[in-house]
């Protein structure tokens, strides 16, 4: 008989401090501490650009665009279909890899851009005269909602003549979860096999819930 065994079995605490360390995180509202779900809403702090994670019950009481510290993160996913963006156009814009999310920044009145890297969410500090230009050929961009909302761009696949572009308009959260992906699977200078089937994988599940939208375009 393993005497060790049968003392530790028979000691309450060690049964309890076993159980407390097998006892899963349960994620709560960062607002009001109420039990969450894996699938759930986020609201964003505006100056400190932090995703609060909330209950639906939260997060409505900041579905206004007039509040001056936190605005709820919707949830519509777009992908846009007949989105124009030249070649030109997209080098104009500086940024140093094929995919990048931007967004209306309203405290600083401006459109920030971002690129997911092994670092984080990198900020390219480059002007965008063309900016306006790109929004005048695709007039959905002016619908995009402040700060909660980005346009994401994956020109991936074409630079590499394996495919199209894509674009979408969605939930500023999903590109901060791709930014994740990358930077929890990134291996080496070209990030390695793992970390491109985790990139392909949320591109995947982001094409099988967008709406796609078709847009006329202007001259």
């Amino acid at each position: 008989m393993d005497l060790t065994r049968t003392r530790r079995s028979d000691d309450p605490l060690g049964v309890l401090k076993r159980f407390v360390r097998r006892k899963p995180t349960v994620e709560v509202c960062e607002l009001c501490s109420r039990e969450l779900g894996p699938q759930h809403l986020h609201v964003l702090e505006i100056a400190s650009r932090k995703l609060l994670c909330t209950c639906e019950g939260c997060a409505l009481l900041f579905c206004s665009q007039s509040n001056p510290k936190y605005r709820r993160v919707p949830r519509q996913v777009r992908l846009l279909d007949d989105f124009q963006l030249s070649d030109a156009e997209w080098e104009g814009l500086m940024i140093p890899i094929n995919m990048a999310f931007f967004f209306k920044n309203s405290l600083q009145s401006t459109v920030t851009a971002l690129y997911p890297s092994p670092a984080g969410a990198t900020e390219s500090f480059l002007t965008f005269d063309n900016w306006d230009e790109i929004a005048r050929k695709n007039p959905v961009l002016h619908e995009m909602e402040s700060d909660v909302e980005a346009l994401l761009v994956n020109r991936i696949a074409q630079s590499r003549d394996a495919g199209i572009a894509e674009y979408y308009l969605l939930p500023i959260d999903e590109c901060y979860r791709l930014t994740g992906i990358i930077r929890r699977s990134w291996r080496g200078l070209s990030g390695g096999i793992e970390a491109w089937r985790e990139i392909a994988k949320f591109f995947e599940e982001l094409r099988n819930k967008a709406t796609v939208v078709h847009e006329q375009r202007y001259a």
